[in-house]
């Protein structure tokens, strides 16, 4: 028997996405701590360390991120209804926002109230992208392995140009490493308990015998 589609569920969806695109000034990197305060900590529909890992994948994926996100959140939520309710959401704003400029923009540009109105809006866009930065942080960094890996790939970026993409793979390897480290350790440390309670029950066996 299939699943019915619920509705009004997507329509809520829709409705949330289309908020959220309809704020998102300043690209994708705005929406992700919009986003998260909305979908996380409001709606409860994912959980914080989901939302990170949903955030990197379309951050590594081509096309823009706010699309990739809304499209990963809400395949997550509501399957691919859910994935299609959330880009059209997010995508609705734009659109209606783009031809609206498109047409009046030529005769605003020069506006000196326009021009003061972008000039106000940049500024917040860079303390949104902070933001965001620094909640993801409190959840994605859990250990001194995290704080390093997080400072190489600021200054990867920052000093040495290298793409958003080698980026993140490299970060893919360093993660896969370290597991494969922490594994390690711990079956040794495994090994270490098993030699020594067999030592001990080999010890309780010789004083029994001697009794």
């Amino acid at each position: 028997m299939k699943n019915k589609i619920d509705f009004k569920f997507l329509f809520e969806i829709y409705i949330t996405f289309l908020k959220l695109g309809s704020v998102s000034f300043g690209g994708g990197y705005a929406i992700i701590s919009l986003m998260e305060n909305e979908i996380v900590e409001r709606k409860k529909w994912i959980e914080k360390d989901k939302i990170i890992d949903v955030f990197s994948v379309a951050q590594s994926l081509p096309g823009a991120i706010a699309l990739n996100a809304s499209a990963f959140v809400g395949y997550s939520i509501a399957g691919i209804p859910g994935a299609i309710a959330a880009l059209l959401g997010n995508l609705t704003p734009s659109v209606v926002i783009m031809a609206t400029l498109s047409i009046v923009f030529t005769r605003f540009s020069e506006n000196k109230y326009v021009k003061s109105a972008f000039s106000g809006i940049r500024p917040v866009i860079v303390g949104l992208i902070t933001y965001a930065a620094y909640k993801i942080g409190k959840t994605a960094i859990k250990d001194i392995y995290c704080v390093f890996i997080a400072l190489l790939a600021f200054i990867l970026a920052i000093v040495f140009h290298i793409s958003v993409i080698g980026i993140i793979i490299g970060g893919v390897v360093v993660g896969l490493i370290l597991y494969l480290i922490k594994w390690k350790l711990n079956i040794g440390k495994v090994e270490k308990v098993i030699k020594v309670d067999k030592l001990n029950i080999e010890t309780t066996v010789e004083k029994e015998g001697e009794r």
